[in-house]
């Protein structure tokens, strides 16, 4: 029983003796701790410092359709009419797992590129390209990046002849052509593509467009056009067959209803000559015409009806974008945040520091191992 005491009080002993050995060990190291933490304590000083200000403004939308309200509302109303709305009740939205699809696809991204955008000292609205070929200037920051780890793309796009790169791009446009992207589009889309980013909230169905300038307004600005032409794309795509169709019909009512006015003023005219007339001849002229009359009338009214249930349709293809939370000039920066960036920095040089202590001692005892097995 004794023994079995003894031993609990060995080990407390032992960890005791250990932490202290810890504790001497990052005592004698506090100077290398104390430069370290000091080192990257100025590093994330002069991060913060001259770090780029950049603004964030979003909006955020949920896609919805009208569903079945018109075909259950005007059902009755229109089946009175000989109209058929049974076709109607099936939903017309449109999956928003493919937004970003259609956010990051080239037609998209070469419109943005053209986005009127309000920068400060200039007399008018600019382009995003104008800004970004023309006007804007990195910070100190953004310099030392472009010369350092962007320096061999410099030295790539320096060497390159042919402004155009044809296989980067394999976007189609109607069928036939197909789009080119120059390298300076190409560079600019790629920075567009950090800078707007599009969020889908499956769960609760709404989506978030945000987009990240260095000027509060052109922010606002990209974030509005973003989801200004986002909404115009979906509508065109769902719309599309539903348009095509209209435009079929109404070419067909348009010929029918031709035909049927001809033949309305040939059986009126037949009759105004013929009223006094009972022959053979003459009534047999008036049941054709009164047939081709009836047969005009009846497709014309059918095709009155198609039209009427098809435009029907088309607005009931239509999506529908309730807007939750407008876009609106940001006030505060997203970034720098300078006083997260100093607490990571500071944290990081206490690790380093640390590390190198230990390092130094491992290596130290490993050498004087090293030195005896030699011996």
């Amino acid at each position: 029983m004794a023994q079995e005491n003894t031993k609990p009080t060995l080990t407390s002993e032992e960890d005791e003796i250990d932490l202290i050995a810890l504790a001497k060990t990052l005592w004698d190291g506090r100077k290398t701790i104390i430069k370290a933490i000091l080192i990257f304590m100025a590093i994330g000083l002069f991060i913060a410092l001259f770090s780029e200000k950049e603004y964030t403004a979003s909006t955020t939308i949920v896609p919805a359709t009208q569903g079945k309200s018109i075909g259950g509302s005007l059902g009755g109303l229109a089946a009175m009419a000989g109209i058929n709305l049974g076709s109607l009740g099936s939903d017309s939205g449109i999956s928003t797992s493919l937004y970003p699809q259609i956010v990051n696809s080239i037609p998209f991204q070469k419109q943005l590129l053209q986005t009127p955008i309000t920068i400060e000292g200039q007399e008018k609205p600019i382009t995003y390209t104008d800004y970004y070929t023309n006007v804007y200037n990195p910070s100190l920051l953004g310099y030392i990046k472009k010369f350092t780890i962007g320096l061999p793309a410099l030295i790539i796009k320096a060497i390159k002849s042919k402004p155009v790169i044809a296989n980067k791009v394999k976007q189609s446009v109607d069928g036939n052509q197909i789009q080119t992207v120059t390298d300076d589009e190409y560079q600019l889309i790629k920075q567009l593509k950090d800078q707007l980013v599009i969020d889908i909230n499956d769960k609760d169905g709404y989506v978030t467009i945000s987009a990240t300038l260095p000027e509060a307004k052109s922010a606002a600005q990209l974030a509005k056009k973003a989801q200004e032409l986002l909404q115009h794309y979906i509508i065109n795509f769902k719309v599309q067959k539903s348009k095509e169709e209209l435009k079929f019909i109404q070419g067909r009512y348009q010929e029918k209803e031709k035909e049927f006015k001809t033949i309305q003023n040939q059986l009126a005219s037949f009759k105004d000559r013929n009223q006094n007339i009972n022959t053979t001849l003459a009534q047999s002229k008036m049941v054709q015409l009164q047939s081709e009359y009836d047969l005009a009338f009846s497709v014309y009214t059918e095709l009155a009806k198609q039209l009427e249930t098809q435009q029907l349709q088309v607005k009931q293809d239509t999506p529908v974008f309730t807007v939750l939370k407008p876009v609106t000039i940001p006030i505060e920066k997203a970034k720098p945040k300078r006083v997260l960036i100093l607490a990571i920095w500071t944290f990081l040089g206490v690790i380093i520091g640390i590390g190198m202590v230990f390092g130094k001692t491992l290596l130290g005892g490993l050498k004087k191992d090293w030195i005896k097995s030699e011996n």
